[in-house]
């Protein structure tokens, strides 16, 4: 099975992080992107390499599907380590493992601590409950790799406390861009259910105490349903089993051909199956079909269990992302949550880098309640919104700063000038990155003419040098040649290249450092 371009670069990636020294690192793949396939091959290239493979994942279908896809993508058959049945003796060097089965001490126990080269933790944000550190902690001398749809960086710090680095990123946006997966339209539904008084468990909201704020609002949302999902495939999630079978039969009284399934569903596979064919429009669940779960014809996600946790909120939304004949985009409903807490994961949280961008994104879309709206162009227009903020902000530090005359750029000004997003909305994320800057750093900052007191983080530091450094060797300006320019009034100075900022520095010092009467500065281009 051939790799698709970013497929074959998160391979590359991987390996090139366990060559250097990185034995736990992250590969973070949108759901619909063929993560199962990429940790396939690199499983291939271990097994090749003399490497035992373990597949550890928490649920039956995950390791089904890993098994399946193993085979299909590299011809390689696995064991199995779960229940009654075990690996051990086994002349595959492949195996899918349950981690209910092998957080044991009595079944560990049985493997010598070297017994695998390589573990390949599924949907790897359950890696740090005590299950899973239990099995990774046998195996200590592994190389570990961990795959997750995790969208933003709130969840990556909490990886962090495990695996080391990230080796390969590809993000939703991208995905979309690059015809891999469906457009998203969000659309806020202007029906607000009150979340205020619903409490707190094991990091995020009771369901039992949504549930009981949700059920008054259950028949003004299925009429809501009547306006944006009548022609569409359908996919509800709901916090309890009881909740989803009640709104079952809410939607058939209105008219819809609703289904139910949860996890003591004997006919479970039928109704799945009876969905995907078409008999039925909308299919009501408690969270079941979270993960193992893939129908790519579903064009509509409804989410009736709000959530902190980024992670759930991403394969909630992921359920209709696949691309389908005859499917245009997914449109996702959302609703006007009233809540005290800030990190309730809405929209916004798919797609924006930053929170102060998503936050701006989920005011405009409550300001357009009742409209869908593409949500690449609503985060485009929130971080021009927020860029608008940030650059009126700058105005008077900037003017600040020239008051007490410092002769280092501030690094904010840098950032806003080269357009660089990565930089103003970058969030340290692993152990080394949430550390001040060291000794070295501070100054080769300075050397580069950066103000470094502003810069409160290693990972900051090292991401900014870096980007110094690429500037230098592409001909950029520096940023002492952007804080001379833009400070005389010129614009986005970080977009031109050193020899005409040079060229236009000279003119201005011959000048007697001013502008020649003939440039404006607040037109003026390089040629």
């Amino acid at each position: 099975m051939d790799l698709r371009p970013y497929q074959e670069e998160a391979r590359t990636a991987v390996e090139q992080d366990w060559a250097e020294g990185y034995s736990r690192t992250l590969l973070v793949l949108p759901t619909g992107t063929g993560k199962t396939i990429v940790f396939s091959k690199i499983v291939e290239d271990q097994i090749r390499q003399g490497r035992r493979c373990l597949i550890l994942a928490h649920r039956g279908e995950l390791l089904d599907q890993a098994a399946d896809k193993l085979y299909k993508a590299t011809g390689l058959r696995c064991a199995v380590e779960k229940a009654e049945e075990t690996c051990l003796g086994s002349w595959y060097m492949a195996a899918v493992g349950s981690v209910q089965s092998l957080m044991r001490e009595k079944r560990l126990n049985q493997f010598a601590p070297d017994y695998f080269g390589c573990i390949v933790v599924d949907e790897a944000h359950h890696a740090l409950s005590d299950g899973y550190q239990r099995v990774l902690s046998y195996f200590q001398k592994a190389r570990v790799l961990g795959v997750t749809a995790t969208p933003d960086r709130g969840d990556m710090r909490n990886l962090g406390q495990y695996f080391q680095h990230l080796a390969y990123e590809y993000t939703l946006p991208k995905a979309i861009r690059d015809g891999y997966l469906c457009p998203i339209k969000a659309v806020t539904i202007p029906l607000t259910l009150d979340l205020s008084g619903a409490g707190v468990q094991a990091g995020d909201f009771k369901s039992s105490d949504i549930d009981t704020a949700l059920d008054p609002y259950l028949h003004q949302i299925a009429a809501e349903m009547q306006t944006y999902c009548k022609d569409r495939k359908t996919v509800v999630f709901l916090p309890l089993v009881r909740t989803s079978q009640k709104f079952r039969d809410i939607l058939n009284a209105q008219g819809f051909r609703a289904a139910e399934v949860n996890g003591g569903s004997a006919d479970r596979a039928e109704v799945l199956r009876d969905f995907d064919a078409g008999r039925y429009d909308v299919l009501c669940n408690s969270m079941l079909l979270t993960e193992g779960w893939d129908c790519p014809a579903v064009d509509c996600i409804v989410v009736l269990r709000p959530t902190k946790v980024r992670s759930l909120y991403s394969q909630m939304v992921g359920r209709g992302t696949r691309l389908h004949p005859g499917k245009e985009d997914l449109l996702l409903l959302d609703f006007l949550w009233h809540t005290s807490r800030h990190e309730l994961c809405r929209p916004a949280c798919l797609i924006c880098g930053s929170d102060e961008v998503a936050r701006r994104m989920t005011a405009n879309l409550e300001d357009a309640a009742g409209q869908p709206a593409d949500i690449e162009e609503a985060e485009k227009k929130a971080s021009e919104d927020v860029v608008a903020q940030r650059e009126e902000a700058l105005a008077k530090k900037l003017n600040d700063l020239r008051i007490r005359k410092r002769k280092l750029v501030d690094p904010l000004q840098f950032e806003m000038s080269i357009q660089a997003e990565d930089l103003s909305g970058y969030e340290p994320a692993f152990g080394w990155e949430l550390g001040p800057p060291s000794d070295g750093q501070r100054k080769a900052l300075e050397n580069w003419g950066i103000f470094p007191d502003e810069i409160e983080s290693a990972g900051k530091a090292s991401l900014l040098l870096d980007r110094l450094s690429k500037r230098r060797t592409e001909g950029l300006t520096t940023p002492k040649q952007i804080r001379l320019l833009e400070g005389k009034g010129f614009r986005n100075v970080g977009q031109w290249r050193f020899q005409d900022a040079k060229k236009l520095i000279d003119r201005i010092a011959a000048n007697a450092w001013r502008v020649p009467r003939n440039i404006n500065p607040a037109e003026y281009r390089p040629e």
